[in-house]
This record gives C-alpha cells, structure tokens and sequence, in this order.
C-alpha cells in the first residue's frame, strides 16, 4: 500500500492518512478483508509518529471502514449504515456546496465534476 502524506499540507495528517485509505477502498486497491500495515509499519514507512496513523485507524473504524482484529490488525471492513452515511454526506455537502456557490461555480461544473469523480472509482 502507496500513502503519500503532504507536510506543508494545512489538512492533517491523520486526515490525509484516512482519505488516501477511503479513496483506495473506492478505487478497488484497497478491497475487504484486505489488512492495512500495522500502526507501526505505517508509521515508519511514511515517516510519521505512530499516533498519527492510530488516529487515522480509529477514526475510520468509527466510520465504518475499518475493523481491529487482535490477531490481524486493522482489516478494510465496510460496515456502515447507509442511512446515516447519507444524513453525514447530505451536511457535508452543504457546506461544499455553499462555497461553490460564494464562488459562482454553477450546477452544471458541480455534476460535472461528480460525474468526473465517481467515473474514477469504477461509475458507482
């Protein structure tokens, strides 16, 4: 598994950690069942602290992505609910949305860019 973390990124590093692994769940790199490096392994690899990547971890096992298993670590697991993921993704929408429209980028760039997206991780 490739993570490529930005240092003079504004965004944290557990939550670039955690969106590389969400987008590899999306692109089919990264599959279920698939175990993810140890907190440790990681950590050395990317050249972090390890409770960096603990953190990462824990946050997407709370979002459903990812569950710890005492003999195999943290194993890719979707498991989330549905309907809550879409009350989540409808309030963080909002907010992207809103700034697309302080920025006068129009319905249609905004599809555009969806269609672009989604097109990536296999037309979903």
């Amino acid at each position: 598994m490739f993570i490529e973390v930005d240092f003079n990124s504004e965004e944290a590093l557990y939550i670039q950690l955690r969106n590389q692994i969400i987008v590899g769940i999306a692109t089919n790199h990264l599959k279920e069942g698939d175990v993810l490096p140890s907190v440790r392994q990681l950590a050395e690899s990317v050249g972090i602290n390890m409770h960096t990547v603990n953190k990462a971890y824990t946050v997407l096992k709370q979002e459903g992505f990812v569950k710890v298993d005492r003999r195999r670590g943290a194993v890719i697991a979707i498991d989330a609910d549905r309907l809550s993921d879409v009350e989540e993704m409808r309030q963080e929408l909002r907010v992207i949305l809103a700034r697309a429209s302080c920025r006068n980028i129009s319905r249609e760039e905004v599809h555009a860019l969806i269609d672009e997206i989604y097109e990536e991780y296999g037309g979903v």
